[in-house]
Formats: C-alpha cells, sequence, structure tokens
C-alpha cells in the first residue's frame, strides 16, 4: 500500500468530515455523510465522462477543506467545540484498525458469478469511465456503481490490490457502523453504547452468508440504510439538514443496488412521520400536507441520480 497515498486520502477524509461538521452534521455522521458526498461527486464525473479527472480532483478538493478548516482554526476564525471522546469511539478505532488490517491481508472471495464488482473496479481504474453495455465484464445491465466509484477512489491513490478494495469497501461499512451511535442521548450512560458495541460484534461473527472479504454490496446496504435512519432521527428538530441527509442517503441507496428502493421507501415514511411529529403547524391538515410536500420532494431529488 502507498503510504503517501494514504496520508493523502486520510486528510481528504478529514477535510470532508471536518467541513460538513461546521455546518451542523454530527460528529457520529460526518463520515459516512462525507463519504456519500464524495461519491455522489464521482457519479457525477463519471456521467460526464470525467472520471479519471474526478478520482484525483475529489481527494484534493478533500485536502484543500482540511487546509482551508486548520487556517480558519489557526485564526479562529471559526471553532468547532470538543464533543468529547468515549470509550465506545476508541472501541471503534481499535477494532476498525484490526479488521482493516486483518482484510488487507486477506484474499478476495469472489463466489459470486453475477456480479463482479472486482472487474468493475479495475475497469474503472484503468479504463477511466463506466462499463457500457457491449463490454462483456458483466452478466447484468444494470449495476449502479456507487461503492465501486468510493472504491476505485481508494484504490487509485493506495494502489490496486484485493486488500485495498476491500479495505476501502470496509471504510464505507465502518463508517456506516459509526453513525448509529448518533442516536444515543447520554453518552455518559455506557449500557446503550455497550448494546450497540455488542449489536455490532454480532453482527460480523454471525454475518456467514455475506462477509467483508468479498465486494458484495448486500452488506454496505443495510449499513447505510441504518446509517440514514438515524441520521433522519438526529436532526428531528432541524428539518432542513434532516430532509439533506435523507436525500443523500436515498441516491446513495439507490445507486449502490436496485434492490435499494425498499430501504428508501422506509427512510421516506420514517421522514414523513417525524415532520409531522415536530411541525410547529396547529392544525392537523396543514401539517401534513407540508411534511407530505417536503417527504415528496426529498425522495425524488434522491431519485433522480438513479434515474
Amino acid at each position: 500500500m502507498a503510504l503517501i497515498g494514504l496520508i493523502i486520502f486520510i486528510i481528504a477524509q478529514l477535510g470532508y468530515a471536518g467541513s460538513i461538521r461546521m455546518v451542523g452534521v454530527n460528529k457520529y455522521m460526518a463520515w459516512i455523510t462525507s463519504m456519500i458526498i464524495q461519491t455522489l461527486l464521482l457519479y457525477i464525473m463519471a456521467m460526464l465522462n470525467w472520471l479519471r479527472f474526478g478520482l484525483r480532483a475529489v481527494v484534493i478538493l478533500g485536502c484543500i477543506l482540511f487546509l482551508v478548516r486548520m487556517v480558519m482554526a489557526i485564526f479562529k476564525i471559526q471553532k468547532i467545540p470538543f464533543e468529547g471522546f468515549h470509550y465506545f469511539d476508541l472501541w471503534m478505532i481499535v477494532i476498525g484498525l484490526s479488521l482493516g488490517t486483518t482484510l488487507y491481508s486477506s484474499p478476495l472471495l469472489h463466489y459470486d458469478n453475477y456480479s463482479h464488482w472486482a472487474l468493475i473496479v479495475k475497469y474503472l481504474l484503468l479504463q477511466g469511465h463506466l462499463p457500457i453495455a457491449s463490454d462483456a465484464i458483466i452478466s447484468f445491465t444494470s449495476y449502479p456503481p456507487a461503492t465501486a466509484l468510493f472504491i476505485t477512489q481508494f484504490v487509485t491513490w493506495v494502489g490496486f490490490s484485493s486488500g485495498a478494495m476491500l479495505v476501502g469497501q470496509f471504510l464505507l461499512i465502518w463508517a456506516g457502523l459509526y453513525a448509529v451511535f448518533a442516536v444515543l442521548r447520554d453518552y455518559t450512560r455506557s449500557t446503550n453504547a455497550f448494546i450497540l458495541c455488542l449489536t455490532i460484534s454480532l453482527i460480523n461473527v454471525f454475518n456467514i452468508a455475506i462477509r467483508m472479504n468479498n465486494l458484495l454490496v448486500d452488506f454496505i446496504l443495510p449499513v447505510v440504510a441504518a446509517a440514514g435512519i438515524a441520521g433522519v432521527y438526529v436532526y428531528r428538530h432541524q428539518p432542513r439538514l434532516q430532509c439533506v441527509t435523507a436525500f443523500l442517503f436515498g441516491s446513495e441507496l439507490f445507486l449502490i443496488k436496485n434492490s435499494g428502493t425498499m430501504y428508501v421507501v422506509m427512510i421516506g415514511f420514517y421522514l414523513l412521520y417525524l415532520l409531522m411529529k415536530n411541525s410547529k403547524e396547529i392544525k392537523w391538515f396543514k401539517r401534513f400536507g407540508k411534511s407530505l410536500g417536503l417527504t415528496a420532494l426529498t425522495m425524488v431529488g434522491s431519485y433522480l441520480s438513479f434515474f
């Protein structure tokens, strides 16, 4: 793995995550949200046939955002309050590093002949554009490329290998699982956090059908959906940020797999419920109409990327 490329990639992630926190994004939601933003930027670049440029430009933009944040911090232009460091943060870091190191040295299992995601990542890296119908590397016509684009961005900077692809996908999974901790109301109470840590452990132990040592998207899909639902809940008193979050995660789910539609519908209904519940409108029909309008606009917007 290219150490310099890895450092640049990490700096870019810090730049994106830190920048969106400055506009009110939750600490635990920041990582997966910033990765989704990068994926959507890459998707736009790919649709414009600028993928090769985008794989570098998106990361460079993150590094620029990091430098801007450092300058703002040095001159005390804007300060992000420190929200504390809890034991489950340390747990996620230690377990994440252990799993990431293990995956990097693990062989890539490829037991699904239907979706050759490793081949698509290699194709994106070497050819610099999305596969088309005449390319014989896939056996199906609809392959939402969200995770493949992020993995391709990762291996562009750290070097192409089976382990690097697994680590790139693992970053998405682990960031999504970390976002679930945002639902905790009191971080000083250890019981709920312990239950979440235990649940994450059990998922990895009993997830026999879909392990992390392959590039199938079936594990990422529910993880991203859970993070999206957590975001809709966390921003329940910030309807604008709530709708933007639902839009981003809905767009990502549509672009991960066709069956992501089911999870988008779940996010949409939950968004509608919370908008109605926290609306300041007194009359129920005004509350319902406004909430339904915002939800419909958000869900239609998230479908546009897939469309």
